[in-house]
């Protein structure tokens, strides 16, 4: 229970060390009870635990922060908080994903782009460790960061269509299309694809269900969004590469990477030798 009291004092020091992100953080979790409250109010339980679990992924970032002795750059929070309340609130709870069909187009984008960053923070401290006997040049840094970017990416779709498969859920959203080109439409067994074309409408069970053309069951969700973590995490390479060239001189990136904690803010150190007194 010590320890635990310990963790809580730390997290709340680290969440207060920036005044921007502090303000960004209070508002974001302001918002979340208020939502949350209106679910429970509407026998919505699924939602409010999705409140909730939002609320933990808040001060994920001080927690890692204290675990791996790291400090995030001020935007880097920013944003990640950001991103964590409209995927989660906005998006989920809020049906933004369907409200706004470029919602979860964006979000990926961001993700691959931070994803690239997180990747690319992780090989640096790496390289600056005095423990390594040899030193990685740029392109293999960006190329890593890329690579990590796009695993993450995959990860998750993957995750996406377990939710779908096993859960019963729709995650991998529908695409309607007008044409397609099939192999098992072939009379002659030939592997020759078929084309499909003019698609006007679909019918289930006998029944029409009126969409203007055919459903493509989320591949072509996917490939999007795989496709714009591509972007996301090529953008961040390019800017890592140049980072590490320039050694971080007044560069754009550098509000994106990590970098590690001065012995003065390792508030969890602070504290257990506070304790100790």
């Amino acid at each position: 229970m010590n320890r635990l009291r310990l963790w809580g004092k730390a997290v709340k020091m680290e969440i207060r060390e920036h005044k921007s992100t502090f303000a960004v953080y209070v508002i974001l979790r302001a918002l979340v009870i208020v939502m949350m409250i209106l679910q429970i109010l509407n026998k919505n339980y699924e939602n409010a635990f999705l409140c909730i679990l939002t609320l933990f992924l808040f001060i994920v970032p001080s927690i890692i922060q204290l675990q791996f002795r790291i400090e995030l750059p001020k935007t880097l929070e920013v944003i990640i908080l950001l991103f964590i309340f409209s995927a989660e609130i906005l998006g989920e709870i809020s049906s933004f994903y369907i409200l706004f069909p470029m919602w979860d187009t964006v979000l990926h984008t961001l993700n691959g782009f931070l994803a690239a960053a997180i990747g690319f923070s992780l090989v640096d401290l790496l390289n600056q460790s005095e423990r390594m006997e040899f030193k990685l040049s740029p392109l293999f840094m960006a190329i890593v960061a890329f690579c990590f970017s796009m695993t993450i990416g995959v990860l998750w779709e993957f995750y996406e269509l377990f939710m779908d498969q096993f859960m019963g859920l729709d995650m991998q959203k529908d695409t309607i299309i007008h044409s397609f080109h099939s192999v098992l439409l072939d009379p002659t067994k030939s592997n020759i694809p078929i084309l499909v074309d003019n698609i006007k409408d679909v019918v289930v069970n006998g029944k029409s269900l009126g969409l203007g053309g055919y459903i493509d069951i989320g591949l072509l969700d996917t490939m999007e969004d795989l496709l714009v973590n591509f972007i996301g995490a090529f953008v961040f390479s390019i800017f890592g590469y140049f980072y590490v060239k320039s050694r971080g001189k007044h560069h754009f990136a550098t509000r994106f990477i990590p970098r590690r904690k001065k012995h003065s803010r390792d508030y969890l150190h602070i504290v257990k030798e506070q304790s100790r007194k």
